[in-house]
């Protein structure tokens, strides 16, 4: 499957923006979907994952209450709505497709991943 995560941006801090991550093939459905970032000198860090059905998210707790993961299978997308955004957002965000079950938090256990999208919040 192929990943292509688009709508990042420049926002000032306390703004929202949405990300999107359209996969190519039949199978979005068989994928759990995931959202990780990366910031300039760290390591790849969790954010989001959604199962299969859409019927189960988990967030990392420095996003909780603030983000949302929602996915649409019948047009192969999965969502990152990001409200009260904070300068410590500032990162690549990556979209990821995982054949594992349950909610993996670790970038190795995903299979295949997007381009990633630059969002930049600003104080």
């Amino acid at each position: 499957v192929q990943l292509q995560a688009s709508g990042g941006g420049l926002v000032q801090a306390g703004g929202s923006l949405r990300l999107s991550c359209a996969a190519s093939g039949r199978t979005f459905n068989t994928f759990t979907m995931g959202w990780f970032r990366q910031a300039p000198g760290k390591e790849r860090d969790f954010v989001a994952v959604i199962m299969r059905s859409g019927g189960s998210t988990y967030y990392a707790d420095s996003v909780k209450g603030r983000f949302t993961i929602s996915r649409d299978n019948a047009k192969n997308t999965v969502y990152l709505q990001m409200n009260s955004l904070k300068p410590e957002d500032t990162a690549i965000y990556y979209c990821a497709a995982s054949t594992r079950l349950g909610a993996p938090t670790w970038p190795g256990l995903y299979d295949y991943w997007g381009q990633g999208t630059q969002v930049t919040v600003s104080s």
